[in-house]
């Protein structure tokens, strides 16, 4: 080959391979103009945050597998949300779901949780009419939190509210009282009866504070008839109580009860350890090779598949400001030995945690429900957090949000793998706490009347009904806010159930 051919061959090679560079450069600083930008990246977390965990994920055409298999197909169809939560709403399967919520913001989530949250500390019952034309009504307060501006300004349980901000409360407009949970100032106006009559008094104004709430309200011993019973009024499955909660039940075995009646009448859920936990206190005749509940996720999460509860034997401490679990400082479950039956009063309100006691207590011995009919929540959820891997790292989630969800991820079974009470569990021994709203009497009362219907069928009496001298019949229940009916695992639970 001559000097010049063999020149001429050199150059072409040269600019081919300068061609090829500079078309590679331009691709990195000039990416296709025709690509498609996502324009919020909440949206991306919430798709793909469902998509690995939400339990009816199967049954949602937008949350197939392949829905994002096409970049640019898949950013078309999330930019159509300019709010994240609308997308989350559309996700959610509502035909079988009524419980996956969107979080605003996972820090205050994650204290509400732990008990902690603003709260005026009025915990509050159902509505009822106050007379036969069914147009205005009341609503009860259920129970006072301690130290709160509700218990400083005299609020006790069984007081009946009538006005909220001015506005007298009716069929139409009662859920004006869940301002309760959303405003930083309100005015309640509180009425009596006296001799069969309604007297509405003035209102008073109260503004809420940050209160951290002991869900183990009440507890006492009540001896009648040659029996010891148990009474303990349990108000929410709060992870950092675990100690307080062991506590009442190592003065119930010191003191040897007979029975035992647990009142979750208010109780809508929270932790699925905390539930266990309890179960193994009440059931002692069990051992940790026994099934208190499993747990079944979408057909993804396989390690959910194995995820088993059993009955315990020392209990889990958590901090109760940070909720996190405290390493080497387990204790021993003070568990009762010898009770062949528990009595569980319930309400409209119980749900979810309390509903896995009764159902994975049933295997081993008899519960008794007595009250009105639950809520009917066997399935439960976590926290879904915007961070790598499975979600669930609350440490290291995207610092540019605090946006997160709480959607069903499971549904929960006893030991014989029973889980149907979508209705919820009707009461044995039915009593409507609502129709003695006129006169209710405070927790642990022998004459208040689900307590007093419990005693007397553990004493073989039978139920007089000269509890009230005023029936009310029941206008609803109050909706109270996202978390009232909950069931859900701590990050921790699996790595420390291994």
């Amino acid at each position: 080959m001559n000097n010049k051919l063999k020149n001429a061959w050199i150059i072409l090679l040269l600019l081919a391979v300068s061609f090829g560079c500079s078309k590679d450069d331009d691709d990195v600083d000039n990416p296709d103009p025709t690509a498609v930008e996502l324009n919020n990246e909440v949206n991306d977390f919430i798709w793909k945050g469902m998509n690995y965990w939400y339990y009816y994920q199967s049954q949602v055409e937008d949350l197939a597998d392949t829905k994002d298999d096409n970049q640019d197909n898949y950013y078309t169809y999330l930019n159509q949300y300019s709010d994240p939560e609308d997308l989350f709403s559309d996700l959610v399967y509502t035909q079988e779901d009524d419980f996956s919520w969107y979080i605003e913001d996972v820090e205050a989530q994650a204290n509400a949780f732990r008990g902690i949250s603003e709260s005026y500390g009025i915990n509050l019952g159902f509505a009822v009419y106050t007379d036969n034309t069914k147009t205005d009504v009341v609503v009860y307060v259920g129970y006072v939190t301690e130290n709160s501006p509700a218990s400083d300004a005299g609020i006790e349980r069984g007081d009946l509210i009538y006005s909220v901000d001015g506005t007298r409360l009716n069929g139409n407009n009662v859920n004006l009282i869940n301002k309760l949970y959303t405003e930083s100032s309100i005015s309640i106006g509180f009425a009596e009866v006296v001799e069969g009559t309604f007297v509405y008094e003035d209102e008073i104004t109260l503004s809420p504070v940050i209160l951290n709430e002991n869900p183990v309200y009440y507890h006492d011993i009540i001896e009648t008839a040659g029996t010891k019973i148990g009474y303990l009024v349990y108000n929410s499955f709060v992870h950092t109580y675990h100690e307080e909660l062991n506590d009442v039940f190592g003065q119930f075995k010191n003191e040897n009860i007979n029975e035992l009646v647990l009142d979750l009448r208010y109780n809508g859920g929270g932790s699925v350890i905390t539930s266990a936990f309890l179960a193994s206190m009440i059931q002692g005749g069990t051992s940790e090779n026994d099934v208190f509940a499993n747990l079944v996720y979408n057909q993804k999460r396989d390690r959910g598949q194995g995820a088993t509860y059993p009955f315990f034997n020392q209990a889990w401490l958590y901090d109760k400001t940070t909720g996190a679990y405290k390493e080497g400082a387990d204790i021993d479950i003070n568990r009762l030995d010898g009770l062949s039956r528990v009595y569980v009063i319930t309400t409209g309100y119980t749900a979810s945690a309390s509903e896995m006691i009764i159902n994975g207590l049933r295997p081993y011995m008899d519960v008794i429900v007595v009250g009105g009919t639950t809520v009917g929540k066997n399935e439960g959820s976590i926290t879904v957090y915007d961070s790598e891997g499975d979600f669930t790292d609350a440490e290291n989630r995207n610092p540019n949000h605090n946006i997160g969800m709480q959607p069903i991820v499971f549904q929960i079974t006893n030991s014989q793998g029973q889980s149907d009470y979508d209705n919820g569990f009707t009461p044995d021994l039915a009593v409507d706490e609502a129709s003695f709203a006129a006169s209710i009497k405070p927790f642990g009362d022998p004459g208040e009347a689900l307590l007093k219907t419990a005693i007397d069928d553990i004493t073989g009496i039978s139920a007089r009904q000269t509890l009230s001298t005023m029936t009310l019949d029941k206008a609803g229940k109050i909706q109270g806010p996202k978390f009232s009916t909950e069931m859900f695992m701590l990050p921790s639970e699996l790595e420390l159930l291994k």
